[in-house]
């Protein structure tokens, strides 16, 4: 069966929401890198984040019903699963488990990111915006979108208020949509 070239954001979702698998492997075929690069940005294990990436895909098959379009686009909506299946596999009890069983030197070498590992991000296209914010928002940032920390994890590793913290997110979030919006 040949995969049709192209389909509407709209037809898209129709026919996903129809259980139609040809729209699904367009789907698949136009979406995985994207989602991919996003997955093993946080994960950073390429062997664990194919693995999550196919979690993904198979919950964007079985909710697809979920996604509502009047509240943002298809890919933005894939984009939020993806990261948030991740997180989810890094707050794991499995990949706990698996953390405390490295030795130290591994453990070491693997939490060990320079800012161009960091910020490997084209696969959305914000990787030139992200780089342009301030330090201390450019972290916050990172360490929350991308390395899956939460608000409290945040300030205990950069020793500020939780209140700074969540400020600086939110600065960096507008001065995000400032600068795309811009170009």
């Amino acid at each position: 069966m040949e995969t049709k070239q192209y389909y509407s954001e709209t037809e898209l979702v129709q026919l996903l929401q129809k259980q139609d698998e040809q729209a699904f492997a367009f789907l698949y075929q136009q979406y995985h890198k994207a989602l991919y690069n996003i997955i093993v940005q946080i994960v950073g294990d390429t062997e664990i984040s194919n693995d999550v990436l196919q979690q993904v895909f198979v919950s964007i098959w079985q909710k697809i019903n979920m996604f509502d379009s009047s509240k943002g686009r298809l890919f933005t909506w894939m984009l939020n699963v993806s990261r948030n299946a991740a997180i989810d596999f890094l707050r794991s009890k499995a990949n706990k488990n698996s953390q405390k069983n490295q030795s130290l030197t591994e453990s070491v070498h693997s939490n060990i990111f320079t800012s161009n590992e960091l910020l490997n991000i084209d696969g959305i296209g914000i990787k030139k915006f992200v780089e342009e914010l301030k330090g201390d928002l450019k972290i916050v940032l990172i360490q929350s979108y991308y390395q899956g920390f939460t608000h409290e994890e945040i300030a205990e590793n950069l020793k500020i208020p939780i209140g700074t913290v969540k400020t600086r997110i939110r600065t960096a979030v507008t001065e995000l949509r400032k600068k795309m919006i811009e170009n």
